[in-house]
């Protein structure tokens, strides 16, 4: 990939209004980062906007050198090293930024949850699991959060962890965890998603958390509230078609709570390593080693006119409703309602929300 398609593709991702969906999008109509760019003007002016925002070449610039002076690097989604399983989500991050050894991502991989506030025994019992896990040829993947995410990646220093962190590649979070991150980047894999500088602000967990399950074959939560960001984990997993795996607690104890209704919900009980493996079955080694997919073709999409793009809009609401539906009640082929959906998102006027839903602004 040539420097300009890079930077292309990073202003891309750092425009306001461009989300993973629509970068995505852009990408497989117009084939490469600089047509996306040279097209945007156009398709906000269509959705009802002004000339947009678009991140400089020079935000770009900062940012490539940062990340480079960093240790790190850039991995964009067609590209080898990218997770293959992660590829496949929906949303999933047009790039990551990484530190560390991204062949880790390649072997089968589990995500390992929890509480923040965890009890002694669910530290105990993180450590070993991801002890375990490692000594069996398993990628632990977890937040570098406080409690059973900080012992579940301890636990996995001598095999393989991957730490996907909120805030930016250089920044530290939990501040007690410092050595601990700069271990993981040195030795092991750290990822993130924002750009380098990034605190750890609320809405970045939600997002981060999605990489979490989008990269493992199964999750396993232990310990957990009734409306923790650990739950928000499993379901993702759930919602990816992949293992969701709970260890039960005392009904006594809130920590708990949220594993017992997973379980309640179909979550599958764990108590041991081989419980984890034998709810994961044999994993085919091309979930593994997928072959990397490249935007060199240009997504041939039927123009709407305007009465076909009012059809679509006028549809559209303050609640979420799936874009299949739209398809569906406005009679119009998906490519072409997915192209409106675009050309209204990059004008800032509508949202898209988890399970293929979009409403308006």
């Amino acid at each position: 990939m040539t420097h300009a398609e890079r930077l292309a593709r990073i202003r891309l991702i750092r425009t306001p209004h461009v989300g993973p969906v629509s970068w995505h999008q852009l990408m497989q109509r117009f084939g490469s980062g600089e047509a996306a760019l040279e097209a945007l003007p156009d398709l906000a002016l269509r959705g009802g906007a002004g000339k947009p925002r678009i991140a400089s070449a020079d935000v770009a610039e900062r940012e490539l050198a940062r990340v480079a002076e960093l240790g790190a690097r850039h991995v964009f989604s067609d590209e080898a090293d990218y997770s293959p399983l992660l590829r496949e989500v929906e949303g999933a991050p047009p790039a990551i930024i990484v530190r560390g050894d991204t062949a880790m991502l390649q072997r089968p991989c589990v995500a390992i949850v929890g509480a923040r506030n965890a009890s002694a025994i669910a530290n105990r019992f993180a450590r070993q699991m991801a002890a375990d896990l490692t000594a069996r040829g398993v990628t632990v993947v977890s937040g570098l959060a406080r409690g059973v995410d900080t012992s579940a990646h301890i636990g996995a220093l001598g095999g393989s962890t991957a730490a996907v962190i909120a805030s930016g590649i250089d920044v530290a979070f939990p501040p007690e965890n410092v050595e601990l991150q700069e271990k993981i980047a040195g030795d092991q894999l750290l990822i993130a998603e924002q750009p380098p500088g990034t605190e750890p602000l609320a809405r970045h967990f939600p997002t981060r958390n999605r990489i979490i399950a989008g990269l493992s074959h199964g999750t396993v939560v232990i310990e957990a509230a009734p409306k923790s960001g650990s739950l928000i984990t499993a379901r993702r997993a759930g919602d990816y078609g992949r293992e969701v795996m709970a260890v039960p607690g005392s009904p006594l104890d809130p920590r708990a709570q949220g594993c017992n209704q997973l379980i309640r919900e179909g979550a599958t009980l764990i108590q041991t390593v081989d419980d984890v493996l034998e709810a994961l079955g044999p994993i085919d080694a091309r979930m593994a080693r997928e072959p990397r997919r490249a935007y060199v073709e240009t997504l041939a999409v039927p123009d709407m006119g305007d009465a076909d793009r009012d059809i679509v809009a006028g549809l559209l609401g303050p609640t979420p409703v799936a874009v299949d539906e739209l398809v569906r009640q406005s009679g119009r082929p998906a490519a072409a309602v997915q192209l409106v959906l675009l050309e209204l998102e990059l004008a800032g006027r509508v949202a898209r929300h988890a399970g293929a839903r979009v409403s308006l602004m």
